[in-house]
Formats: structure tokens, sequence, C-alpha cells
């Protein structure tokens, strides 16, 4: 895990050096820079040290003709080295940066379709003098490029590039991106001007000479389904155990102590269960970090998104100690430039506690941390888009029961009668007078139990209609954006985070499950719920209610931001803003400040309206008075 940059045409040593350093939260264990003998391509690296931490795993890194410079992990290393060495490839370091050099010579870009990991890196060919570029398959490490002045950047930051280019200003795509902030990550759009990001599950080519980049997308889920689904749930309930155990395994592969960011929930309860279980009762491969035992979790006391008490629950059951975090808000304020800066982003919630939560992991000597991101948009964590179901049952009257059970267990409270009125809205705003001609339409098929035709998209046929609002939210929108946020979070306080829900093989099993898998008994998440049911607490297990690792926005208004949030809704920058309307955002602010107990919906509004100052504020104007200073 590092931090990434490089250039074609070599440019100014000392310019692009302070471009690197600009990545140095993402990698403070080391710096390098290499540029090729005739100058077309000049690469750096930042380093977090994780595997091999010798000077042999120093990057960028030679094997051959190719030169290459790498963030992220591929955690079958192992096994990849041990065919690649049967070929009479000869390693000298004990790195999975090496065998990704080594693969891409024996195999091209197939070698991408071989890696179980997480990537984004970039590959110079010596003898053929072209890029090669590539990103994991869901886009957990970030990567961007840009043209600017004949010559083509890429980083893993916008901040970095941007320190190369000739100006920097604010996109135009600026105000859609602001505008939807659950969709930007998806596509190209960047909030700054002349960088775009480049899609997830993809590779390029690409020689000096070009003007343009064209990625190739290697990787899609739906090509990858698994056609042997067990009939019997109880079999699928084994396969999926066996998967994510397998997953964990994988990923606890570690030159250095690692953890888990505990919340309490399901899902990252699930995962410290499992590395307890690999850890009694698996045979290490040499490569497994047996220094894991450490849980974290972030504590907001006297709030309704304090989870700790589930947390205790969890580690009490596997015997080891836990790590309560709670975050210093008035202090937090002073950090808020560097938080802002590295993360460079805008969301629609405070990033403060995630970096906090991170920033506390590595203060207490943990570099890795295994956490649960992912399984909420494979198996359905959200109420959101339950009823979905309801059209892949065919409208059974059991069927239907059990859905709406489960979506209000899962907001935390009992269904009753008038709720009927909720379903009925839903029902109607889906597709407005649409749906009663989609029922007439179907009647036939519905009563006599044959193949629906296919609706227009989004619905994919493969899927279903319930795993394709689920597939939607992994690819298109949700995950995209919280893979970014965390990414930038933990990567600020130069923390790894590894996501075991994310390995490929569990998404393409978990997409080809029923709904009837997911949705069970009341419970979302069945089959995760009954595959770990034996390593972890049952009222764990059991737990329907989902908080979500959240900010206390009001609450934090009213007491340690509150002295902060008033100076600033009343300063000049503030007026001034170009990228927020000042009045408006102000009275937003002072609604909450002032409100005797003022609700999480008020805070997220209001946070929803200043947001953008802060990235224009502590982002785009302090990159702009870097790059002045340096051309000056």
């Amino acid at each position: 895990m590092c931090g990434i940059l490089g250039i074609s045409h070599s440019t100014n040593q000392e310019a692009f050096r302070h471009a690197l350093d600009q990545l140095a939260h993402r990698g403070p264990d080391g710096s390098g820079i290499w540029v090729s003998g005739d100058g077309q391509a000049q690469m750096g690296h930042r380093r977090l040290s994780i595997l091999d931490l010798s000077e042999l795993g120093k990057q960028p890194m030679h094997y051959q003709h190719l030169s290459i410079t790498f963030n992220g992990e591929i955690y079958n290393f192992v096994e990849i080295k041990q065919e690649l060495e049967k070929k009479g490839h000869r390693f000298r370091s004990a790195s999975d940066t090496e065998v990704v050099l080594a693969a891409y010579l024996e195999w091209g870009a197939a070698c991408l379709s071989r890696f179980n990991g997480m990537w984004s890196f970039c590959i110079w060919d010596d003898l053929k003098k072209e890029f090669f570029l590539s990103r994991d398959r869901f886009g957990k490490k970030p990567l961007f490029y840009a043209f600017d002045q004949g010559r083509f950047i890429f980083g893993s930051e916008m901040k970095a590039i941007a320190h190369l280019m000739l100006k920097v200003e604010i996109s135009e795509d600026f105000k859609w991106c602001r505008n939807n902030l659950y969709l930007y990550e998806n596509t190209e759009k960047c909030l700054v001007k002349g960088i775009k990001r480049f899609p997830a599950g993809s590779y390029a080519y690409f020689k000096p000479r070009d003007s343009f980049l064209k990625p190739v997308q290697f990787w899609n889920t739906l090509d990858h389904l698994v056609s042997d689904i067990p009939q019997r749930y109880e079999d699928q309930v084994l396969l999926f155990r066996d998967l994510f155990f397998d997953s964990c395994r994988l990923r606890m592969r570690a030159d250095v102590p690692i953890g888990t960011a505990l919340s309490g929930g399901l899902d990252s309860s699930a995962t410290i269960s499992a590395l307890a279980h690999i850890n009694r009762s698996l045979p290490a491969d040499g490569r497994q970090s047996r220094d894991w035992q450490h849980a974290f979790t972030a504590s907001f006391p006297d709030s309704p998104l304090d989870e700790s008490a589930y947390a205790r629950q969890v580690t009490n059951h596997l015997g080891i100690p836990l790590e309560l975090m709670e975050v210093d808000v008035a202090d937090s304020t002073s950090r808020f430039a560097h938080y802002f800066y590295t993360f460079e982003e805008i969301y629609t919630t405070s990033p403060v506690p995630m970096i906090e939560t991170y920033r506390a992991i590595k203060q207490r000597g943990v570099t890795v941390s295994l956490d649960g991101h992912g399984a909420d948009e494979i198996l359905s964590g959200y109420a959101y888009n339950l009823y979905e179901a309801i059209f892949d049952s065919r409208f059974s009257p059991s069927d239907i029961k059990q859905i709406i059970q489960t979506r209000f267990g899962l907001m935390g409270r009992s269904f009753s009668n008038a709720d009927y009125a909720d379903l009925g809205k839903y029902l109607l705003r889906r597709n407005g007078i649409e749906l009663l001609h989609w029922l007439n339409d179907k009647a036939p098929y519905l009563l006599e139990n044959k193949s629906l035709p296919v609706p227009k998209a989004p619905y994919i046929k493969e899927l279903g209609y319930f795993n394709s609002t689920l597939y939607g939210a992994f690819n298109n929108s949700v995950l995209p954006t919280l893979l970014r946020n965390f990414d930038r979070a933990s990567m600020a306080s130069s923390v790894e985070i590894r996501m075991p829900f994310m390995d490929h093989r569990l998404v393409s099993l978990a997409f080809s499950l029923p709904w009837t898998s997911k949705i069970r008994n009341g419970y979302t998440k069945s089959i995760l719920r009954d595959a770990l049911a034996p390593y972890m607490p049952s009222e764990i297990t059991h737990r329907k209610a989902k908080i979500g690792f959240n900010t206390p926005t009001s609450e934090w208004m009213k007491s340690g931001w509150k002295s902060y949030l008033l100076d600033m809704v009343h300063s000049a920058d503030f007026e001034q803003s170009a990228v927020i309307e000042a009045p408006q955002a102000r009275q937003s602010v002072l609604e909450v400040i002032n409100h005797p107990q003022p609700s999480y919906l008020m805070g997220y509004r209001a946070w929803n309206k200043i947001a953008p100052f802060f990235w224009e504020k502590y982002f785009l104007k302090n990159l702009q008075t870097q790059h002045k200073n340096e051309l000056v």
C-alpha cells in the first residue's frame, strides 16, 4: 500500500519530488524516483512497508526490462510465485511487487485475472517503450491521470498530479459532482480541471507519443457468475463460509501487525471472528501475521450512533482486548486543514471520525486493518431496496410479509398495519402508473408461473430485481464512493484497509445467490449470519438494527465544533466562497447550533451545504497557493 506517481517525458527532478511528496501520508517509510535511460518515462513511489520490509522491497522496482510503481497488495502472490518459479522465474525479494512484474512478463495483461487483491500500478516496458496501467476489479485503489503540456501524468491522488500541471483550476464538472455525490466516483469526472479517474477493472497501454488513453475492461462480475450454485441453502452456507475464511486467510498475509476497525455490527464482527478461527484452526503458510489480536472501536458516548457495547461483546467472546477510541471533537478542528487536504473529495458526511479512527489505529502500532466493507452491497444491508424482492417473489403473500418484516426490523422497529401505506407508496412511486400496466401485462405469467419477459434497465435478467439493485449499489453508486472515502481516511494516517468481502470469488458467488439466501426468517444477510453463527456471539448474529459508521454531526456542531463553525460561517472567506450559497449554508448551521435537540437529519443537511467550502478552503486554495509559489 503506497502512493504512486509517473509522467511521460521526464521533468525537473526537484519538481517531481515535491509532487511525489504530496503522497507522503500514503507512504511514510521510503521514497524512490526512477527515470528511464531515454527519459521517456519517470516514475515515483512513496512506500508503506507491509510485505518484505527490507530494501529489496523498495520501489520503483525492476525485473529484466520492466519497471513498476505499485500501490496495493496481491494476496495470492505466494501461489503465483510458486507457479512462476516452475516456469523458470527467479526472485530476489519476498515481496508481491516482484511477482507482479514476473507475472506480467510471463502472461501480459492476462496476469490481471490471476491476481486476488487490490491495486493500481504502472509498468514501463523498456523494449516496447510503453506504459501499462491497471486498476483492480472494483476500484479499491485510486488511480488518476491527466494530459498537460504534451505530457501524460498519472498518480494515486489528484494533488500530486496537479503539482505537475500548468494550472490548478476547479473542474467544470464540480457542480454536477456536488449534486451527485454518490455517482461521480464511478465516472471519469473529477473536481480538479483536466484530471480524470481511471476506471476500475481496467487496463490501458500508453506510448509517450500518444495523446489519448483508451482503457480496456478486463473484469465484469456478470461474466463470472457461478453457474453451479448448490440447490440446498445449507450447502450454500457451507460454500460461502469456506470462501470467506479463505478470503480472510489470504488477507492476513503481512510482515507487520494487523487488526480490525470493529463497529460492533455484523460485518466487522464476522471478519475478526474469522481471523480468530483461522489463527486457531488453520496451519500458517509462513506469510500470515500472527499479531492480529487488535480490535479498535470508535466511541461516541451519549450518541445513538455509539456501538461500543456490541463491539465489547465480540471481543469478550473471542478473548481479545478492545481499544475504545473516543474522538476529541474540539481538538479535531486543529487538524481540519490536513484532513481535508488529504481527503481531497466532498461527501455527504464528515470524514473526521473515519480519519481519527485510523489515526488512533496507527498510533497504536497497527498498519493493516481487515474491515467489513462491501458486505452491505453484496448481501443486502440497507432497508431502501428490500421491497425490490417483492417482484422476484411473484407477489407471494407469505414472501411479501417476510420482506416487510425484514425491512422494518432493519430499521429498528416492528411493522404495523399503518405501514402498509408505506409499501403502497413505494410500489406506486417505483414506476407510477407504469406499474399498473406492468401488473396487467404480466398477470398471466404470474398466474401460470411462466418466465417473465425482460423489463427495461436497470433490471439485469441474470440477477433478478433485488440483486439488480444491489449490483447497482455495488458497481455504480454507494460502494465506489465508500471505497474512495475509506481509502483516503485510512491512508491519511498510513493505514492499509483490506476487505475480505471484496474478494472477487465471494462477490461472484454473492451475486449468483437467489434473494431468498439473503433475506430469510426476518433477517438480511442471512447466509452470512448462518455461516458465521458458530463463531460469533448470538447477540451479534441475531442483531437486526443497523447503525453504520456515521458522524454525530448535530451533536458535534452544538458542542466541540461550535466555536469553530460560528467563526467560519461569519468569515469573509465563507461569504465570498464560489462553491456554496453562503447565506443558506450559514442559516442551516445556525439552526443546528441553536436548536435544543437537533435531529440527525438537520446536521446531515447542514454538512452537505458547507462541505464544498471545506474542500475549496483546505484543498483547492491550498493546492493553488503551493502551485503559485513553485512557479515563482
